[in-house]
């Protein structure tokens, strides 16, 4: 993703309007296939190889900031290790150990030294002068280069300079229109599986609103959660039809301003579409329920659930084997004290059958007080099943 000082936008009153690069520039295809060629030969190379023959084709002037932009992109595309045979550290503290017994009893000598410790570790001394900062962040090679085609690599500069823009929003409004149920259900998924806050409320002509609270709105977790969100925006720009408009903390003054994105802007996602995926730690979930759970049944949620003020996505329906009871659980991503009793109110007006949420003390952002309820369920890492368990037994009457 783009770092601050490479974003380039245009701040108009109280707009902002990311300057966006033509993809169908014939000059900017000749430098995004020249770097492309460049990282593609830098498999095996270090860091300040890499940066030194950047220079060469980039430069460091801050004119060249699409230049550097397209080559922030591509480096985040490297896999980097450290090449050691050994721990560096670990030689490092027996270097640092027997040269300070040599300078005490006087009897220094560097190359001693590295022998010695390339005989305790049974290698050479050559190799020892290559590990001894291999965990430094420049010494660090390249070991894998995740390739795309020029035009991808311009497509995704465009959609980068959005998403460093969301890093610093308050809140996000968007409309999303004329798609069909499934599109909706795997667009609402790929908000939870970024475990966003977020709400949804249907609009006319078949459209729904989605709002998100914003990274610059929370009290801890920003640049997490920014994170989670920049990630996010890919699922929806593969929409036909939608509008964001997000308000903004921008400038040295951190002054308000708003950001208007749309179809209009032909920005292209160049990512797969994460609305079929389930966030890890629901997975590691329901494998650890269907192991120890024997008289109740957990099953992805199949529909998003309608309720008279917009609709709610569960993750999962919990069926109890002998009734046919089915409750729905929500596992909720980043939250907080507001967001949580809002939810609650929403769920508790609109259903008439019984739900459960479940509430990660890791995901809070915030430390305000909340009020008990028997729906609630707070836990530390992972939720226990046989916790949920207890909960929906009760609605049944099951003690």
């Amino acid at each position: 993703m783009l770092t601050g000082k490479l974003v380039r936008v245009r701040v108009a009153r109280h707009k902002i309007h990311p300057q966006y690069i033509n993809v169908n520039d014939p000059n900017l295809r000749d430098l995004a296939d020249n770097l492309l060629q460049l990282f593609r030969s830098m498999v095996g190379k270090t860091r300040t190889e890499m940066e030194e023959e950047l220079k060469d084709v980039i430069g460091d002037h801050p004119s060249q900031l699409v230049h550097q932009g397209l080559a922030k992109l591509l480096e985040d595309r490297c896999d980097f290790e450290i090449d050691a045979q050994h721990a560096p550290n670990e030689i490092r503290e027996k270097i640092f150990l027997l040269a300070s017994t040599a300078r005490k009893n006087q009897t220094f000598d560097r190359a001693n030294i590295i022998q010695d410790v390339a005989l305790h570790f049974l290698t050479s001394p050559e190799q020892i002068e290559q590990t001894f900062f291999a965990d430094l962040r420049d010494e660090q090679r390249i070991t894998k280069f995740t390739d795309l085609t020029p035009e991808q690599l311009l497509n995704r500069y465009n959609v980068s300079l959005v998403q460093a823009i969301l890093l610093r929003a308050t809140h996000v409004r968007v409309e999303v229109y004329g798609e069909t149920p499934s599109r909706y259900r795997q667009l609402f998924r790929s908000f939870k599986f970024h475990r966003l806050m977020f709400e949804v409320h249907p609009l006319a002509n078949d459209g729904h609103e989605i709002l998100l609270d914003g990274p610059m709105s929370l009290f801890q977790s920003t640049s997490k959660y920014g994170l989670q969100l920049a990630l996010a925006l890919p699922a929806i720009l593969q929409c036909k039809r939608y509008e964001l408009n997000a308000k903004i903390i921008w400038g040295a003054k951190r002054q308000e301003k708003t950001l208007h994105v749309s179809v209009t802007d032909g920005l292209r996602s160049t990512t797969i579409d994460y609305g079929d995926y389930t966030p890890p730690e629901l997975v590691s979930f329901a494998q650890s329920f269907r192991e120890k759970i024997t008289d109740w049944t957990l099953s992805q949620a199949p529909e998003v659930i309608p309720l008279p003020s917009g609709v709610w996505i569960p993750d999962f329906i919990l069926t109890h084997k002998s009734s046919g009871v089915e409750i729905p659980l929500e596992i909720v991503g980043f939250w907080r004290r507001t967001n949580a009793e809002k939810l609650y109110q929403r769920l508790s007006q609109g259903l008439a059958s019984p739900f459960i949420l479940a509430f990660s003390e890791q995901n809070r952002v915030d430390q305000e007080e909340t009020q008990p309820s028997g729906n609630i369920y707070y836990f530390k890492r992972t939720p226990i099943p046989s916790e949920i368990v207890k909960m929906a037994n009760r609605f049944i009457g099951i003690e």
